[in-house]
């Protein structure tokens, strides 16, 4: 007689993808989505045999147990099922923090605990000094399963390439050779086709996609400094099939760092889309502001369902751009913005108060809100979303400004606040602390206002007319006005929950 197998008694392999340290501008979708990194380690991992596999994604997160701060509770998710290997998604640099108290519980219930992303990458010894054993600091998804099964060795460790560790106190790196990949890279065409059942306790409305990793740009704010490879058009179109046909996906974010890395395969892969739905998915992407100048690309992603395309704009200033090595001016930003909305809606992104090494006298606070303004104004986008700028780790930016002097220490202004919310330097010498701070929501409370809740009315008012006559041509304005009722609400909330007054102190008397 066959032996039946209980994979309950098969060891736990927990995903963590931390919570954000405070509400922002990303917290309502984060509700409806996940990261895909952080599933596709996850998946990898559950291929091994031998292992039970589960993620919890704390900013997604329903129905679970929580602690008294409304937050996963994983003394009862240790409890209730035990976790012998934990890993950590570390993506973004202002949940660290969070990552670290969260090692520390677990490695008080004798886990071995994992850290991978960018901020592991870029700042290994500092992960590995707060309960983790072990830094990925390459893709995470070619070597979990060969950690999984080493577990149990004596010095594993050292026959695992890719990682880092500490050894008798000193940072330790086992490195591999690395090849260089320009082009169509065979392992990412491998890797298993993400698995959004192991999730728990979350819903997935928008689920994230990706084929293009990496970057061949070189903005100074921008940690993305991979060489770009990719997987086939036909491999991420076998995604957005399987998950069509597995889980009945209709929206989906495609997440890759720059997808004109290979243009010709973004819109083979568009195309097959348009090909088998026609435009009954729905597509969200981000893209460069000169892709605009490609209306083959424009006329396909609106053809397969690409609703909204989040773009990168950064500043109106051109003495901004030239420090940001965007590799563009702005006297063509407004007509490809307005090239771009003929086909799709627009979100933009800013930064505001970029730090320059010899500032124009006459850009003072005051001058660069003008500029934004107007230039928000006249760009008309569906979304704007302004923040400071953030010497990340890993980017040139930072070490422009630690060269200089300007960076606060992380006493004063810790990783928590490295989320583009928080001023993080010194800024330049024609402007104050309180002015750099406060510049974002001075240029955003322009576009998000109370009036777009008396605009958005109207539809309550004479809902037989909109329904008979102007909904159509309407809609756009409609759904313009309900976002920025929305954003204004956001903004509100957020301002409510900080006591800006005193960070803003702390920093000036500094």
């Amino acid at each position: 007689m066959t032996e039946t197998i209980n994979k309950n008694d098969w060891p736990l392999f927990r995903m963590i993808i931390p919570a954000f340290p405070e509400v922002n501008i990303f917290t309502r979708q984060a509700k409806k989505t996940t990261a895909l990194g952080a599933i596709i380690v996850a998946t990898a991992a559950n291929k091994l045999w031998g292992w039970q596999v589960e993620v919890i994604d704390e900013n997604n997160y329903r129905k679970g147990p929580r602690d008294s701060n409304e937050l996963p509770d994983h003394i009862v998710l240790q409890r209730e099922r035990p976790a012998t290997v934990v890993g950590f998604y570390c993506g973004l640099t202002s949940t660290m923090e969070r990552v670290w108290k969260l090692a520390e519980l677990y490695h008080q219930q004798k886990a071995f605990t994992i850290a991978g992303g960018w901020h592991a990458l870029y700042c290994p010894k500092e992960t590995l000094e707060h309960n983790i054993d072990v830094v990925v600091y390459r893709d995470a998804e070619k070597v979990i399963r060969q950690i999984l099964s080493n577990l149990e060795k004596e010095k594993f460790l050292e026959n695992i390439p890719e990682i880092s560790f500490l050894e008798n106190g000193q940072l330790k790196t086992n490195a591999s050779e690395l090849v260089e990949v320009l082009g169509l890279d065979p392992k990412l065409n491998r890797l298993p086709l993400p698995d959004f059942g192991l999730l728990k306790y979350a819903k997935i409305k928008l689920y994230p996609v990706g084929r293009v990793r990496g970057c061949s740009k070189n903005c100074e704010f921008c940690s993305v400094n991979e060489k770009p490879h990719w997987a086939s058009s036909q491999h991420l179109f076998e995604t957005v099939n399987w998950l069509v046909e597995t889980r009945k996906a209709k929206r989906f974010f495609l997440v890759d760092d720059n997808l004109a890395e290979d243009l010709e395969g973004t819109i083979e892969f568009f195309n097959m889309i348009a090909d088998k739905y026609g435009n009954r998915l729905d597509f969200s992407i981000q893209m460069r502001l000169d892709l605009a100048k490609n209306t083959e690309f424009l006329r396909v992603i609106k053809k397969a369902g690409v609703t909204i395309a989040c773009i990168g704009v950064e500043s109106p200033i051109d003495e901004d751009l030239k420090a940001m090595h965007k590799g563009y001016r702005s006297d063509k930003m407004l007509e490809w913005i307005k090239i771009v909305q003929r086909y799709v809606k627009t979100h933009i992104m800013l930064i505001a108060g970029y730090p320059l090494k010899e500032r124009n006298v006459f850009l003072n606070a005051k001058e660069i809100i003008k500029r934004f303004k107007e230039f928000v104004r006249k760009a008309h986008p569906d979304s704007v979303h302004v923040m400071l700028p953030g010497p990340g780790v890993g980017t040139s930016l930072r070490e422009r400004l630690k060269k200089e002097g300007r960076l606060f220490s992380l006493d004063l202004v810790p990783w928590s606040k490295y989320d583009g919310r928080f001023i993080c330097f010194r800024p330049d010498k024609n402007m104050s602390v309180r002015e750099l701070q406060e510049m974002p929501f001075k240029i955003m409370g322009r576009f998000y206002n109370l009036w777009s809740f008396v605009r958005i009315s109207r539809i309550i008012v004479f809902p037989i007319d909109y329904l008979i006559r102007r909904w159509k041509p309407e809609h756009r304005s409609w759904y313009r006005n309900a976002v920025k009722s929305g954003g204004y609400l956001l903004m509100r909330r957020w301002k409510a929950k900080q006591k800006m007054d005193e960070f803003i102190k702390k920093l000036e008397n500094y």
